[in-house]
């Protein structure tokens, strides 16, 4: 999945927590925002309302991407909240949504690739 995939498939799938999601359509949705926050935080300033509104209007696509990586790798999406854990939460969160997709279907459809 190229990145312009990738930002399209988020966009479509706005606020949609059910499926599952691939790591490139992961990591791509988040350097394409990382990418444009930085951009707009140097052309308007990090706390612009600009960069706010941006934030805001890509909050739930990402929370929605990240909660279907969770279940490409066979998880409930609601394990991205170990985050919340310090120092360790954040380590095994970063290891899973490295990990390859599960193969086949899981419980939460089939494999994207």
């Amino acid at each position: 999945m190229s990145m312009g995939e990738a930002v399209s498939s988020c966009l479509q799938k706005y606020a949609t927590f059910s499926g599952r999601a691939r790591r490139s359509e992961f990591f791509y949705w988040g350097l394409a925002t990382g990418i444009i926050s930085a951009i707009l935080g140097l052309i308007f300033g990090s706390d612009s309302i600009i960069s706010s509104l941006f934030s805001l209007a890509t909050l739930l696509p990402g929370l929605a991407v990240c909660w279907r990586r969770m279940h490409d790798i066979g998880k409930s999406g609601a394990w991205y909240f170990i985050i919340l854990v310090p120092i360790v939460g954040i380590i095994l969160w970063i290891v899973w949504v490295c990990r390859d997709s599960e193969p086949g279907s899981n419980f939460y459809g089939d494999c994207p690739k």
